[in-house]
């Protein structure tokens, strides 16, 4: 390998949310970002933009929206033109504005729980009503993965009496790891223009993909899907530059894509000029060798999890993401059994000393589960891993 994600970064001394919430004897596996430096063209554009000294204020450029369209092209054949593509201040910044541009007041949006955790904050910020179609879990041993109930979420269309304006849907899915297949995603399309039910496809994940796993943009399915589709794209979760607030809304439909804009504009967003620079380097190809070893990196690593579980932790249950770098972990049996007592995130925090996300704060279905970032050297993970299982049968007989 070219890349050497063995390499400890040290993070302590930054302003990280991911580093400085917790003491130093805790290993952070929580929040969404890697671990790794980001690929050295990004780091080398970010340094020019410093060298030239000036830093005002600056509109994206038509190459930035030509470097997203191209990209459209090359991964998925999918022919975008530059005018469909708005620059925004991150993905949960787009996926609000698009709600604001869509929906009317005490309109519904709808969304597949367990799900990212901004996503259930949508209806606070828009006086909307958060209407539920709950993913379905299905357990093979210890290994679980998740389904979609259509027939659910078609009854959750108009739920509690409000119309629904918005499907947010998150493809890949974050935290199940799930990459829907063609089928599913026109199910899920068919059922939306039959309601007339827009789609806001939160994309962040597009890119991390394990195996030999292959994404398809909902939007990409036909011509009529697409109009009725706002694409949230960024390089962010990609190529780690989560803090440059860069990312990007493909809306095909020109009336509302002037929505989009105007409410973006209400909004008063404004997108970070290194952001900008960052993500053109990143969409313009000059980084994807970086990404095709640290693919190969993070898939070990969710490997390795699910090697440890099965051997080390055989109480615990977990998904095998087919993309993003977040692992799924059932903790139920283990509480049923009384070997963690309370909630699993309080219980490895304190027992532990390793953060995680708390599955309750993912919404209905996430109760009793964590969320594990495994995009780190394998060296933390295996400590992380190790500190754990310890805790977990401090009490078994040796």
């Amino acid at each position: 390998m070219k890349y050497n994600f063995e390499t400890i970064v040290d993070r302590r001394p930054t302003n990280s949310i991911k580093w400085t919430k917790y003491p130093e004897d805790v290993i952070p596996l929580w929040v969404a970002d890697m671990d790794f430096a980001c690929p050295q063209p990004i780091l080398d554009a970010l340094q020019e933009k410093l060298t030239q000294g000036a830093l005002g204020y600056e509109k994206p450029p038509q190459s930035l929206m030509e470097a997203v369209a191209a990209r459209m092209e090359r991964l998925y054949g999918w022919n975008v033109n530059p005018e469909m593509v708005v620059a925004t201040p991150g993905i949960v910044s787009g996926f609000n504005a698009a709600a604001k541009a869509v929906c009317k007041p005490v309109d519904g949006i709808l969304m597949q729980p367990p799900v990212y955790f901004p996503f259930l904050k949508v209806h606070e910020n828009l006086d909307l009503a958060r209407q539920y179609a709950p993913l379905v879990q299905v357990a093979d041993g210890n290994i679980i993965r998740y389904e979609i109930d259509f027939e659910a979420f078609e009854a959750a269309i108009g739920a509690n009496g409000a119309r629904t304006g918005m499907f947010l849907f998150c493809n890949p899915h974050n935290p199940t790891g799930n990459a829907f297949l063609r089928e599913d995603l026109s199910r899920l399309a068919e059922i939306c223009l039959r309601h007339n039910v827009i789609i806001c496809s939160d994309e962040i994940h597009s890119e991390l993909l394990l195996d030999e796993t292959k994404h398809i943009p909902i939007a990409t399915l036909s011509p009529e899907v697409a109009e009725q589709t706002i694409t949230l794209v960024a390089p962010s979760k990609t190529f780690n530059t989560a803090g440059l607030f860069c990312g990007f809304a493909i809306i095909p439909n020109p009336e509302m894509r002037e929505r989009y804009k105007k409410a973006a504009e209400q909004l008063t967003f404004h997108v970070n000029t290194m952001g900008q620079v960052a993500a053109q380097a990143a969409f313009s190809g000059s980084c994807d060798g970086w990404l095709a070893e640290v693919l190969a990196y993070l898939t070990a690593n969710r490997d390795f999890v699910v090697d440890f579980v099965k051997k080390h932790i055989p109480d615990m249950r977990l998904t095998v993401p087919d993309a993003t770098y977040l692992a799924w972990l059932d903790c139920s049996e283990l509480i049923s059994a009384g070997k963690i007592a309370g909630s699993p995130y309080g219980f490895f925090l304190e027992q532990a000393k390793v953060a995680l996300n708390e599955g309750a704060e993912f919404g209905p279905g996430g109760e009793g589960f964590v969320r594990l970032n495994l995009a780190c050297p394998r060296s933390t993970l295996e400590e992380a891993l190790g500190r754990m299982k310890d805790a977990i049968y401090a009490n078994e007989p040796v």
